[in-house]
């Protein structure tokens, strides 16, 4: 090879491996959404109807398709020539399909940390180092055969790369984890050492449901009387509270830790990690049982929490877990007397210290369930219930928990972070009783294991007597889909489409003043 052909090759390469990393890069978002697990992301990519990988066979089918056509239309013009026209439908369509995936938000934003910057490099790095070689390899092969169609043809193979970047991105991970692994190591022992010599009070919550409400809850009435620190969002893994311990401190009196769960021994390393004293387990329903495998593993795990602490508050699905010091629901405190409405929910508290009425601009009769829970904490570490009381009356809606917004004479119900059964069940009991005209928007719900079917059939179920049923997806959606039509449903009033967006668009050309339309249950872009 000369001088200009090797330089042209490096060129081309690295040139081709810039798009196609530009073409991946939501598959790097959806790899951090996995907890960078990489082979529950190749198991995500690789199952059936998946419309990632669907986008990139397309991909790869039409620029091999033009760039074979363009090369040899203008072969004429001379190899040189033809090889560098035939470049142009190539970077077209990647840089194409680079800004519209840009366009469709993730629904999930990336986090750009440190560990996402690392991974980015090392992937760009061998995706450039794979494509010159690849440029290399296809020249090689070309001058030695010495056909003149092949050297003329000899970039179409480039198109195919599309199809691997999935196993190199989740190969890199790997390889990536050799240094990420003792990093990650090193970052929770120093917040564990700094939660250990602190003496704030730590809370450990958990369970199916409910965890970041109860959570959020508990901070707003306790903040009435202590410094409370709380876990940020959903950072309810190791990482997580090890990074809002780090970068947040803990000056407070009162640390509240969400404690998440899809595995036997999470909820022991998290307690390792944060030593509660106090505990909180909301409940326990199926979800999880894809990863846990059984029922009574997932009750096992969240169980952990009670065992390990002095003091625990426990939801009703939860009273056995523990001891005589534990606070029950049902027993020893309790949401009573729910009075559901669009707009507000009213019950009566009661706590060991007595029992009083209630309303707040929460919706739904688990965020009865949640406040109890929540005030039974606050009790348990020493507020009265006058404080309570006061704490209550300052309560705000909980984002994306069956939040109400009013738009343009509609309202909507925001239960995006929704995904378990007895949460959907309430929002749409909450959705009947708003006036107009009734919509639901729904892609089902996820990891429920052997119970996937009948649990989203249910569901589909609880939607017969609304005005719309809207389905998001291609896979989840027929369980539901089947069990709305075998409860009765109106086929007419139910439609299936592939995105949120596509949802959002039927939406705007049905809805009028006076309607109602819950999204329940948005799931984030790996599912």
């Amino acid at each position: 090879m000369t001088l200009p052909m090797i330089l042209a090759v490096i060129a081309g390469g690295a040139l081709a491996g810039a798009m196609f990393v530009l073409c991946s890069l939501r598959l790097l978002a959806i790899l951090q959404q996995l907890g960078y697990a990489g082979g529950t992301f190749l198991k995500w990519y690789y199952r059936s109807r998946n419309i990632e990988r669907k986008k990139a066979s397309i991909l790869a089918l039409a620029v091999a398709l033009l760039t074979a056509l363009f090369g040899v239309v203008f072969s004429f013009a001379g190899y040189a020539v033809s090889n560098l026209v035939s470049a142009a439908p190539f970077l077209g369509i990647t840089l194409f399909y680079a800004l519209a995936e840009r366009r469709h938000a993730l629904k999930v934003p990336v986090r750009v940390t440190a560990r996402y910057l690392r991974l980015l490099v090392a992937y760009i790095v061998v995706m450039l180092a794979l494509c010159v070689g690849l440029g290399f390899a296809l020249t090689a092969i070309s001058l030695a055969v010495d056909a003149g169609w092949l050297y003329l043809l000899r970039y179409v193979p480039f198109c195919l790369v599309p199809l691997l970047c999935p196993p190199v991105l989740a190969g890199v991970n790997f390889c990536m984890k050799a240094y990420e692994t003792p990093h990650t190591a090193q970052f929770v022992r120093r917040a564990k050492a700094a939660l250990a010599a602190s003496p704030c009070v730590k809370v450990g919550i958990t369970g199916s449901f409910g965890k970041t409400s109860v959570k959020q809850i508990a901070a707003a009435l306790l903040s009435g009387k202590y410094s409370v620190i709380a876990t940020p969002a959903s950072y309810n893994t190791p990482a997580g509270i090890a990074r809002a311990v780090n970068e947040g401190g803990l000056d407070c009196d009162i640390f509240l830790a969400e404690m998440g769960a899809r595995r036997t021994g999470d909820i022991a390393a998290l307690c390792d990690m944060v030593c509660p004293s106090v505990g909180v387990v909301t409940g326990v329903t199926c979800q999880h049982l894809e990863t846990f495998g059984t029922p009574e593993a997932i009750r096992a795990e969240k169980g952990v929490l009670a065992q390990r602490v002095g003091k625990c508050v426990l939801g009703r699905t939860a009273a056995d877990m523990g001891g005589a010091d534990a606070l029950v629901m049902g027993r020893d405190f309790d949401a009573e007397d729910i009075a559901l409405s669009p707009d507000a929910t009213r019950f009566t508290l009661r706590l060991p210290g007595g029992a009083f009425p209630v309303c707040v601009p929460l919706l739904g009769r688990h965020a009865a369930e949640d406040v109890a829970l929540a005030a039974a904490l606050c009790s348990l570490l020493g507020m009265t219930n006058e404080e309570i009381a006061a704490g209550i009356s300052r309560l705000t809606p909980v984002a994306h928990r069956l939040e109400r917004r009013d738009a343009n004479g509609v309202i909507i119900f925001d239960d995006a972070y929704n995904c378990n059964p007895e949460g959907a069940k309430n929002a749409v009991e909450v959705l009947r009783l708003a006036p107009g005209r009734k919509f639901v928007v729904t892609p089902g719900i996820v990891e429920l294991g052997q119970l996937e079917e009948e649990v989203n059939g249910a569901l589909g179920a609880s939607f017969v007597g609304l005005d719309r049923v809207i389905l998001v997806g291609e896979t989840l959606v027929l369980d539901v889909r089947a069990g709305y039509l075998a409860a009765g449903g109106d086929e007419k009033k139910l439609t299936v489409v592939p995105t949120l967006a596509a949802a959002q668009q039927l939406l705007a050309g049905e809805l009028a003043a006076g309607d109602c339309v819950l999204f329940l249950n948005d799931l984030p872009d790996c599912y």
